[in-house]
C-alpha cells in the first residue's frame, strides 16, 4: 500500500502520531487509506450541498477503509460569465486537478474519491485522477431542479437581452432574477455541468446511473455511499483510471454526449484527457465519429426539457442499453463496478423512448449539433453547437470585435444588420488568457431576438447554454496569428455545418499581406493568467497546461 510510507509500524510513528490527533485509531493504520476531494463552496449553488455528500462517500469508505476528506476551490461559472471572472473558469480546471494530485500524493493515498458539481469541478476532478492513477471514483454533486414557471439561469441571461431591447420591463427582470435558481444542484439543462456527468458515467468513472440525479434528493445521498463502499473493491482489484479510460471508453462519450445534443465543452475536455492520458485519437478523429450521428434530445438549451425530465423519465441507462444491442457502443469497457459496461447494462429493458428522447430512425435533428469544423478559417479545427433549428448553412458579412465587451456592448446598443457574423477574437486560451465563454452576448442575441438571422465566430468557448449559429474554439487562435486574426469587417464568411467547413472568402495572397499587419491585441496579464499563456496547449489540445 502506498499509504505505508505514512502509516507502517514503527517506522513512521511520528507521521501516525500526527493522524491520531485527526482521530484515527489502531485499526485505521491497517486499512487503505482514501482521499475524498471535495470542491464544496458557498460561492455557487452548483456546489453550496457538496459537504454533505462528502460526508456520505465518508460514511461508505470508512466501512472498510480509512478516508479523510479534503477541499479543492471551484469557480462559479454562472457568476463569472460576461466579465473579466470568467478568464479564471478554464483555468481553475488545471488548479483543481493539480490540488488533487498534489494533496494525494503528499499523503500518500491509496485511493481517491472526488466529488464535483460546477463545470470544470468534473474535468478537473477526472484529468486528477488520470494523473495520479490510482483506484479512483468520481460522484457527481447532481442537477438543480427548474425555477419557478420553468425557468433556470440561461432564461435570466436570455431575459436581459429583452429587458435592453426593451421586449419586457424591469419589474419581469427582476421577476425572473428572484425565482429562476432555487436551492442547490448545476444548472439544469444539457449544459456542461451535466453532459460532463454524462461523460463521466459513459466513461466508466462514476456508477451506474449515477449522472441523472437530482442534487438534493435521497438517490444522490445513496449514490455517495455507494460510492464509497465501492473504493474498496477497486483497491483490492487494483483497478486504475487508465484501466477505465481509453479509446474505446472516449469513444463511447463522444457518441453519446452527441446524441444528446451536449455541451461543446465535453469535447475541449475530452481533448484534455486524451492529452493527459497520451491516448491516439484527434479532432479529426472526433470529426469522423460525430459527423453521421443525429441528435435524439429535445433537452435544453435549445430543446423543451430539463434534466430533471430526464431523471422521471427513468434517466439514460435504457438509452445505452439501446446503443449498445446496436453496436454504436463498446461494451467491453471495464468500469467502476470492476464489470464490463455491457454487464452494468444486463439487466436493463431497451424501451427508452419518450418525448424526452426521439427514436434514431426518426429523430429531432438527422445531424449532430455538435460540428467539427475545418477550413481556411480553422486550420486546425473548430466546434460548432448548431441545433439546426437556425439551418445548417450560413453566409454572411464579418463584423469584427477584439473582445467580448467590444461585441455585448454593440448588440444591446446598435442595431445588428441580418446575415452579420459577429467575430470575437483574441479570447483565445493565450488571447485571452483563459478562452472565456461568450455565453453573454449569445443569450443577447436571443434575448434581442436575432438568433436565426445572425451566426458568431470565436476562439473562445461557449457555455453549454449557448444555442444559436454560433462556432467556437476557433485554432489556431487570434494571438498566435491565426486566420481569424487578420479578418476585417464585411469579410464574407460561411459556416457550412454540413460539409463540416468554417470558410472565408479571401485568397491566400491577401491573407498573407494582412498576415504582415497583424497587430496582437494582448490584454494585459499577470499572476496566473501569465502561467496559463506561457504553458497552455492549443485548443485542439484541450487548452490545458503543458506539463512536459
Amino acid at each position: 500500500m502506498r499509504s505505508n510510507l505514512i502509516t507502517k509500524w514503527p517506522d513512521k510513528a511520528s507521521n501516525r502520531s500526527m493522524l491520531r490527533a485527526l482521530g484515527f485509531k489502531n485499526e485505521d493504520f491497517k486499512k487503505f487509506q482514501v482521499g475524498i476531494a471535495s470542491t464544496w463552496s458557498n460561492i455557487t449553488p452548483c456546489n453550496n450541498h457538496i459537504n454533505v455528500l462528502a460526508k456520505a462517500a465518508e460514511y461508505g469508505a470508512d466501512i472498510f477503509c480509512k478516508s479523510t476528506i479534503f477541499n479543492t476551490i471551484t469557480v462559479s461559472d454562472g457568476i463569472s460569465n460576461g466579465n473579466l471572472g470568467m478568464k479564471f473558469s478554464l483555468i481553475s480546471r488545471e488548479i483543481i486537478s493539480s490540488s488533487i494530485e498534489t494533496v494525494c500524493n503528499a499523503q500518500n493515498f491509496d485511493g481517491l474519491i472526488s466529488i464535483g458539481g460546477c463545470d470544470k469541478n468534473i474535468p478537473g476532478c477526472i484529468l486528477g485522477m488520470c494523473k495520479l492513477n490510482i483506484p479512483s471514483i468520481f460522484i457527481y454533486g447532481g442537477t438543480i431542479l427548474p425555477g419557478k414557471n420553468r425557468t433556470d439561469i440561461i432564461t435570466v441571461f436570455e431575459s436581459l437581452g429583452k429587458y435592453f431591447s426593451k421586449k419586457i420591463k424591469e419589474k419581469d427582470l427582476l421577476e425572473v432574477e428572484k425565482y429562476s435558481i432555487i436551492g442547490s444542484g448545476s444548472c439544469s439543462g444539457m449544459y456542461t455541468a451535466n453532459s460532463m456527468a454524462i461523460v463521466a458515467e459513459v466513461l466508466g468513472i462514476s456508477l451506474p446511473n449515477s449522472s441523472i440525479q437530482n442534487a438534493q434528493s435521497v438517490n444522490k445521498i445513496i449514490n455517495c455511499i455507494n460510492s464509497g463502499k465501492l473504493i474498496f473493491n477497486l483497491l483490492k482489484n487494483n483497478i486504475k483510471p487508465k484501466d477505465i479510460i481509453n479509446i474505446n471508453s472516449i469513444t463511447n462519450a463522444i457518441k453519446v454526449i452527441s446524441f444528446l445534443g451536449g455541451s461543446t465543452n465535453c469535447i475541449l475536455h475530452l481533448l484534455s484527457i486524451i492529452e493527459c492520458l497520451k491516448i491516439n485519437l484527434t479532432l479529426k478523429n472526433i470529426k469522423e465519429i460525430t459527423n453521421n450521428l443525429p441528435t435524439i434530445s429535445d433537452l435544453k438549451p435549445s430543446g423543451t426539457f430539463f434534466i430533471s425530465d430526464l431523471i422521471n423519465s427513468g434517466g439514460i441507462q435504457k438509452f445505452l442499453k439501446f446503443l449498445l444491442e446496436i453496436n454504436i457502443i463498446n461494451g467491453d469497457t471495464i468500469t467502476v463496478t470492476g464489470k464490463t459496461l455491457k454487464d452494468n447494462l444486463k439487466l436493463i429493458k431497451t424501451n427508452y423512448i419518450n418525448k424526452l428522447l426521439s427514436c434514431l430512425n426518426f429523430p429531432f435533428k438527422k445531424t449532430n449539433q455538435i460540428k467539427i469544423l475545418f477550413g481556411n478559417l480553422s486550420k486546425n479545427g473548430s466546434i460548432g453547437k448548431i441545433s439546426g433549428k437556425e439551418g445548417e448553412f450560413f453566409i454572411g458579412k464579418s463584423k469584427v470585435f477584439n473582445s467580448e465587451e467590444e461585441s455585448i456592448e454593440f448588440i444591446y446598443k446598435n442595431k445588428i444588420f441580418l446575415k452579420t457574423i459577429i467575430i470575437i477574437r483574441f479570447e483565445g486560451p493565450k488571447g485571452g488568457p483563459g478562452m472565456r465563454e461568450m455565453l453573454t452576448p449569445t443569450s443577447a442575441l436571443i434575448g434581442v431576438g436575432i438568433k436565426k438571422d445572425i451566426a458568431l465566430i470565436t476562439d473562445g468557448r461557449f457555455s453549454g447554454g449557448s444555442h444559436g449559429f454560433v462556432v467556437g474554439h476557433v485554432s489556431p487562435e487570434a494571438y498566435e496569428k491565426g486566420e481569424i486574426s487578420i479578418l476585417i469587417n464585411n469579410d464574407i464568411i460561411i459556416i457550412d455545418s454540413i460539409n463540416n467547413n468554417l470558410i472565408v472568402f479571401i485568397n491566400f495572397k491577401i491573407i498573407n499581406l494582412r498576415k504582415k499587419y497583424f497587430k496582437n491585441y494582448s490584454k494585459i496579464c499577470y499572476g496566473i493568467l501569465n502561467l496559463y499563456r506561457k504553458n497552455v496547449l492549443d485548443s485542439s489540445k484541450g487548452s490545458s497546461f503543458n506539463y512536459n
